[in-house]
């Protein structure tokens, strides 16, 4: 069963998608950089569907927000220009079921390559294999707070 046209089959980037492992590990190197760095985005468009989604808890507005994959690269591009900002996974359970893929990814944030972590986090990435590949079909992520912290069953090994 075919869920949509695809939005992109770069060849270039097509070690990216052929295991979980390597999508997951891409997501994280295209938003990773130092400040005023283009990110990746012809890259992570690669590792999404066309209808991806990303879906975050508005703390302002105190109520959950969604966003287009070109939402996200805007909302990012304009953070990067000011910051430097990489993020790595710490920690992943993944549960599989036919063609979908639910990964549960712990991340830390830095804002400078070597600093300290700044945050950390989980995100909740949605993948289908579809065409002889992976694609992120949603995600959606939560920053740890004092009064939200991660279980020890979800940080690191």
């Amino acid at each position: 069963m075919t869920t949509g046209k695809l939005v992109s089959q770069n060849k270039q980037f097509s070690d990216d998608v052929k295991t979980i492992d390597a999508i997951i590990k891409a997501s994280y190197e295209v938003v990773s950089g130092e400040k005023g760095v283009k990110r990746q985005w012809e890259r992570d468009a690669n590792l999404h569907h066309q209808k991806a989604v990303y879906s975050y808890f508005d703390n302002e507005k105190q109520m959950q927000a969604t966003m287009t994959l070109q939402e996200f690269h805007k909302e990012t591009d304009e953070m990067t220009f000011q910051t430097s900002f990489y993020e790595s996974e710490v920690n992943r359970e993944v549960r599989l079921y036919g063609n979908i893929a639910h990964v549960w990814s712990t991340y830390e944030t830095k804002l400078q390559k070597d600093g300290n972590v700044a945050r950390r986090g989980i995100n909740s990435i949605q993948l289908i294999f579809e065409n002889n590949r992976w694609y992120i079909i949603s995600w959606t992520f939560c920053g740890e707070t004092n009064d939200n912290k991660i279980p020890k069953t979800f940080d690191e090994n």
